[in-house]
Parts: C-alpha cells; sequence; structure tokens
C-alpha cells in the first residue's frame, strides 16, 4: 500500500499554475487580440463621429463650420495623434493576422510579426507625430495661417 501512495502524484503536479477561470495567458497573441479588437472598436466610433459632423453640412453650414471649428485646437491635434496611432496599428497588425490565417508559417512565426508590427508602429509614430504636432501648435501659434 506505500508503493502505491508514494506513486500518487502531488498537489503541486496536478494543479496549473495558471489562476482558475482565465484562459489566457497574457502573452504576444493575446495582447495582440485585445489591442485589436479595441483598435477596432476605436475606429469605428471615430467613424460615427466623422460621418454625423459631415452630415450636419447639408441640415446647416453654419453648424458644421461651427463643429469643424471647435476641432481646430492643441488638444484635438493631440487627438488626431492618437487617432493615427490606432489606424496604423490596427493597419499593422491585420497585415499580421492575414498572414497568419494565410501563410502557412504564419502560425510558427506569429510571436516574432507581433514584435515586427510594435516595430512598425513604433517607426511610423516616431516619423509623424512630431512633424504633426509642429503644424498643431505653430496654427494654435498664430504661425500657421
Amino acid at each position: 500500500m506505500s508503493a502505491r501512495t508514494s506513486s500518487a502524484p502531488s498537489i503541486s503536479q496536478t494543479t496549473s499554475s495558471r489562476p482558475a477561470g482565465t484562459l489566457y495567458r497574457g502573452s504576444e497573441g493575446m495582447w495582440s487580440w485585445v489591442l485589436h479588437r479595441i483598435t477596432g472598436v476605436a475606429i469605428f466610433f471615430f467613424l460615427l463621429v466623422h460621418v454625423l459632423d459631415t452630415a450636419l453640412i447639408r441640415i446647416s453650414p453654419e453648424a458644421y463650420n461651427a463643429v469643424i471649428g471647435t476641432y481646430q485646437n492643441p488638444l484635438m491635434g493631440i487627438g488626431e495623434v492618437v487617432l493615427v496611432g490606432v489606424i496604423a496599428f490596427h493597419a499593422y497588425n491585420g497585415l499580421r493576422i492575414i498572414l497568419v490565417d494565410f501563410w502557412s508559417k504564419g502560425a510558427r512565426y506569429q510571436r516574432q510579426m507581433f514584435w515586427i508590427v510594435i516595430g512598425l508602429w513604433a517607426v511610423t509614430m516616431l516619423a509623424f507625430t512630431p512633424r504633426h504636432l509642429i503644424n498643431v501648435f505653430a496654427h494654435a501659434a498664430g504661425g500657421g495661417q
């Protein structure tokens, strides 16, 4: 009987180190999925607002001009940087998802492709952000007339 008892697995061998009730472990694939959904929803709401404020021109050109006038401030310029970041990540990650789905080796290299997406996104944002903010703040100071 003692031989049978000693061969039984211990509690630490039979339980997972992963918390109960969670499916994800926080790897690149999970964060890619989460960020893709968040950026997709953000783009959807931006497009909804964009269509609605553009539709104002048919109702009242004065109302349209008033709404567009509220967008011409530095805070909205920073919001445009966020918008470009969201769109760039969503686009690059979408290409990664296409490769994972349709390239025979895509699943094997999905982790490396995620970091390539992050790198491309960073390069895009480093190229876009300074130039855009220079224009935004020059216009706000009266130099971009």
